[in-house]
């Protein structure tokens, strides 16, 4: 296992540890992230300790008692915790040694770093941070903001977590669905982000979509039965599988009819495919399921041409009923177009010009000039073409409209 694969893992796991015993997460979070500084130096040039997990719960406790010891009115608390810590976490098992595994952290941190009382963009860090164990320096980077801001996010997220009064356990019985919710669609959003970048010169972002990838696995291994979280693993993997096909050789993006499916990554269209294929015969309806069915659409066509259009269209009416929003009638109107004809596309799109949560996107526009295209009004489409490049701020989109606007003048 590569070294990056291993803070992955365990991270969350430590997190857990150390939250259980010492009961504070903001000082815990800080002193997993010095340890894993610590292990990005050391472990590189002396090699993965023999048992990582308790070489990391040493070195983040000894953070955490010379924190404890600075501080005058925690000694008894430093006292406590010393004689309460279980002798054993820290040091490896024995070769024969048939301990039960520790349960798994990463659910419950989960839950706390989606807190409901976190903005959006806070659990998204927080998320990226205490249980994916990327720094700070790292996450500023894949959402191209400095690192003093992305700093100043995760401390007021970690101060507001505090502030709740929240403790490191599941939320109530009653609560858990909404906040499963709360988990999968920030984890969608990262993933989103790391497949098309808002903004910057490259499309991808890989670091953002393997770790989306890898925690949307560690929740599915925690809820096997839970249909909407086999359905959003699916939809990765299914979507992910076309990156090595979406950019050339300078980054351009390269649109899905158009791309060379030999390139697509095959052991994730199997994976995603019988995942969804799954789920969908024995766990009921849901928004990732029937995203993830429309992309197993997509991917198991050999060709763009032998898509099947009526089954997608089809499709999207259903996830219509169950998950109304204009990206989704957005989308649903490109499968209208293929079936019934650009004209029809057209009018479908029509209905969002008064929608303002998508009236402003350069999407919108960029899917009316494609069908303006097909319908032959060549010159209305460079119009929505150019207007589309102006609405995003991401330099491989605008290349590409740009570049189809340039080809209709």
């Amino acid at each position: 296992m590569s070294f990056e694969a291993v803070i992955r893992e365990q991270a969350p796991q430590v997190l857990g540890v150390l939250v259980r015993r010492y009961g504070q997460f903001d000082a815990c979070e800080d002193a997993v992230q010095e340890a894993l500084l610590a292990a990005a130096v050391q472990w590189r040039e002396e090699g993965i300790p023999d048992n990582p997990r308790a070489w990391l719960l040493t070195v983040a406790s000894r953070r955490l008692t010379d924190q404890f010891r600075s501080e005058s009115a925690r000694r008894r608390r430093e006292e406590n915790v010393v004689v309460m810590a279980p002798a054993d976490e820290l040091v490896a098992p024995a070769a024969d040694e048939g301990r039960a595994p520790d349960r798994d952290d990463t659910l419950t941190l989960l839950f706390l770093c989606c807190h409901p009382a976190l903005t959006q963009a806070s659990q998204i860090a927080l998320t990226l941070r205490a249980v994916g164990g990327l720094t700070t320096a790292e996450i500023a980077n894949a959402f191209l903001v400095p690192a003093a801001t992305m700093a100043q996010r995760v401390s007021r997220a970690k101060q507001r977590i505090k502030a709740t009064g929240s403790t490191f356990t599941l939320p109530p019985p009653q609560e858990r669905e909404e906040r499963l919710r709360v988990v999968l669609h920030v984890l969608y959003l990262i993933f989103n982000e790391g497949y098309t970048a808002t903004s910057g010169a490259h499309l991808h972002r890989v670091e953002l979509t393997s770790e989306a990838i890898r925690l949307a696995r560690a929740v599915h291994g925690l809820l096997p039965d839970d249909g909407e979280v086999a359905g959003l693993l699916a939809l990765m993997l299914l979507t992910d599988a076309r990156r090595p096909a979406r950019t050339g050789p300078g980054g351009d993006l390269i649109p899905l009819a158009e791309q060379d499916r030999a390139l697509w990554t095959s052991a994730y269209v199997k994976e995603g495919v019988a995942l969804v294929t799954r789920t969908l015969s024995r766990a009921p309806l849901g928004p990732y399921q029937l995203q993830a069915a429309i992309a197993a659409v997509h991917d198991e066509a050999p060709r763009a041409e032998d898509t099947d259009w009526p089954q997608i269209l089809a499709l999207y009416d259903l996830l219509a009923s169950v998950s109304d929003n204009p990206m989704v009638t957005l989308n649903r109107a490109v499968a209208v177009a293929m079936v019934r004809g650009p004209a029809a596309g057209l009018a479908e799109l029509s209905t969002l010009d008064a929608d303002e949560r998508v009236a402003g996107h350069h999407r919108l526009d960029a899917v009316r000039a494609h069908f303006q295209e097909l319908a032959g009004d060549r010159e209305a489409a460079r119009a929505s073409y150019q207007q589309a490049a102006k609405r995003t701020n991401s330099l491989p989109e605008q290349r590409y409209l740009q570049g189809r606007a340039a080809r209709l003048a």
